[in-house]
């Protein structure tokens, strides 16, 4: 397997992007054209389709120093260029975070930098990303590989600095080397850095996080709080020659391991440079079996299957690469990594968004599919009864439009009753939104602040974390009793309808308040950390303080922010697809009622009013024909799982189509 598979992997699933995009805008227009459309539908079919577009996927590059991060991403990424791009000799090369990316607004490739003294200040990277001017621009030039590695050399420059700065920037002094004078230390030059440059896999939406050893990923807390979770497989370098270190084990336990279960990352492990254990005398059997047994002895030591434990030399790799070598590729065993990139992170990402977009679009057009089918059943029910009543037919377009008048005053009913649910509902919205307004974590900001800047213990900085942590907490807890009413008040509502509507059966939707508890106590575990790390640092109360505030009280604040808007939004569409079911029933029946009447009106013969309301009949096929074809492309499966020939979609959206 070669990078060319990923490229083709990568390229099938952002062309499956596209092809949804496509029908979701269709389906917009179908909507639109047969007056079947809501705002809530259209709100939600808009968020649809922004996932979609702004959807990419990170891989992360995490490790001790020295365990050869910086020359796998060489060997992946950049071997055409004939050398090295990112420095990778030996010893600290990756000071800082750095970012590679496609940015296609940008007409210029480029790398910026983040002065490291932005550390002094309250803000994240997060939020520096929003502020150009604080970063240096370097132009990078991508048909001349020279200008590339200078202009890459940039990430790794050091500065020297007194201990004590170094101290206030966050760093524990004993991580940083000498600068050769008396009290002075050298610290990254760089904060963070971010590369753009145009690169087949980038312009596809791959994001690459190249991380430096566990000193900078023990002093940039914001690497570990939001960098590394919402990547979608972190690859934990190792090196063969020396297995599983402490320092290796410390940076997995604190950092890694609990990525999986918070998060949807994957976790992976390399072990890089195997070369060193190439031996000619002893033969490539004795070489083989000495690899298998690091690999298993690593699966064990860190806890996961020994398939997601590859053995390979980056070295090796890059240089076959640029040498054309195949018989050395295939000894570097970096196809194994790339293979497992194809089909892992790609076919995990597909299933992401059939979770997140497609089942929810699928759901909006099963319904609207559903009232037409009903729909289209009684205008050929209709249609019969005409062409058998022929001689009395006005009479009859007379009953069957006074019939068509109750079956839109009872839909009309209905959905008078929903609006007064949504009312109820929106009191229930207005009490959740009340539990988690964003007053309430200000005063416990402010709390935290005065008590950590009025602490003069250790214990007074500790407790002031745990009663923040505590307040936040505790109402979280009283929102869940909040949510707990909403979800019984909607699972009663749907009750209802799905009495009522027997064939046509909807599940609840349930408001998940678990998950931000769940990522609360890992933030809370962070927390506990922080404290010990400052402890043993005796850091001043204003250096802790705007630590605290730009790391971890910016993680509580995003958490806070992404839960008001999922209250927001849960209250708004909870009883969307009973009302667009509703809704539609009635906007057809509408039009079915003036169809009828024109029909009674027309004085013609009984031929010409059963040619009407056949070519009637023509266009509802016409537009459940159009609904069919759209189902049938939204649940095509996703490309890796289609090339597996196992769909991926849940059994409820696989049935066959109906009425097609």
């Amino acid at each position: 397997m070669s990078m060319e598979r990923l490229s083709q992997q990568v390229s099938a699933y952002v062309g499956w992007k596209r092809e949804l995009m496509r029908e979701i805008t269709r389906y917009r227009s179908w909507l639109a054209t047969n007056r079947l459309t809501s705002e809530a539908v259209e709100a939600k079919l808009d968020r649809a389709l922004r996932t979609l577009r702004t959807d990419h996927i990170t891989l992360a590059f995490v490790g001790e120093f020295s365990r050869g991060k910086t020359e796998l991403i060489n060997s992946l990424f950049f071997s055409e260029y004939g050398q090295r791009m990112l420095p990778s000799h030996a010893g600290r090369t990756t000071m800082c975070p750095t970012e590679l990316f496609f940015d296609p607004r940008s007409e210029r490739s480029y790398i910026r930098l983040l002065p490291i003294e932005t550390r002094m200040t309250d803000a994240s990277v997060a939020q520096f990303k929003r502020i150009p001017r604080h970063w240096v621009n370097i132009p990078l030039d991508i048909s001349d590989p020279d200008n590339m590695v200078q202009a890459f050399t940039q990430v790794a420059k050091t500065k020297p600095m007194a201990v004590e700065q170094a101290i206030a920037l966050g760093f524990h002094p004993d991580m940083l080397e000498s600068a050769g004078k008396p009290g002075q230390v050298l610290v990254p030059a760089w904060r963070h850095a971010i590369v753009n440059f145009d690169h087949p896999l980038l312009r596809q939406g791959l994001r690459i996080l190249d991380t430096p050893g566990l000193n900078a990923l023990g002093s940039e807390p914001e690497l570990t709080l939001s960098m590394l979770p919402s990547a979608q497989a972190i690859i934990f370098l190792l090196s063969a020659d020396t297995g599983v270190t402490a320092s290796d084990m410390a940076v997995w336990q604190t950092h890694i391991r609990a990525l999986d279960e918070e998060t949807q990352t994957s976790l992976f492990a390399v072990l890089n440079k195997i070369d060193v254990l190439w031996d000619d005398l002893a033969g490539e059997t004795f070489v083989q079996n000495a690899i298998s047994q690091i690999q298993a002895a690593t699966a064990k030591q860190l806890g996961i299957g020994i398939e997601d434990v590859l053995p390979l030399s980056a070295k090796q790799a890059l240089l076959a690469k640029v040498r054309k070598d195949l018989p050395l590729l295939e000894r570097s065993q970096l196809g194994h990594l790339e293979n497992l990139l194809c089909e892992r992170i790609v076919a995990q990402k597909e299933r992401l968004l059939e979770d997140r977009v497609v089942n929810q679009v699928l759901a909006l057009l099963q319904n609207s599919q559903h009232v037409l089918n009903l729909r289209l059943e009684k205008v050929r029910e209709q249609q019969t009864l005409l062409t058998t009543h022929q001689q009395d037919n006005g009479q009859l377009l007379f009953e069957l439009t006074a019939k068509t008048k109750d079956d839109h005053s009872q839909h009309h009913r209905r959905l008078l009753g929903l609006k007064t649910n949504q009312r109820l509902l929106k009191r229930q919205g207005d009490l959740l939104r009340n539990a988690a307004r964003s007053e309430r974590l200000e005063e416990h900001l402010n709390k935290v602040r005065t008590n950590l800047t009025g602490s003069w213990t250790t214990l007074g900085i500790n407790q002031a974390i745990l009663h923040f942590f505590r307040s936040v907490d505790h109402d979280l807890a009283n929102l869940a009793q909040e949510v707990e009413m909403a979800n019984k008040m909607v699972s009663a509502i749907y009750r209802r309808h799905n009495e009522e509507n027997p064939l046509h059966g909807v599940d609840a939707p349930q408001f998940n308040i678990r998950r931000y508890q769940r990522e609360l106590k890992a933030q809370q575990g962070k927390a506990d950390q922080f404290r010990l790390h400052f402890k043993t640092l005796l850091t001043e109360q204003r250096t802790l303080t705007r630590r605290f505030f730009a790391t971890l009280v910016q993680e509580v604040i995003g958490l806070h922010q992404r839960l008001r808007r999922e209250v927001d939004q849960w209250a708004a569409d909870a009883l969307m697809p009973l009302m667009q079911h509703t809704l539609e029933h009635k906007q057809l029946l509408e039009t079915h009622m003036l169809r009828l009447k024109s029909l009674a009106q027309n004085t013609q013969q009984a031929r010409t009013r059963s040619q009407q309301m056949l070519r009637y009949m023509k266009d509802l096929e016409l537009q459940l024909s159009q609904a069919n074809e759209m189902l049938r492309t939204l649940r095509r499966p996703a490309p890796i799982s289609r090339q597996a020939k196992v769909v991926t979609l849940p059994a409820a959206n696989r049935q066959a189509q109906v009425s097609e």
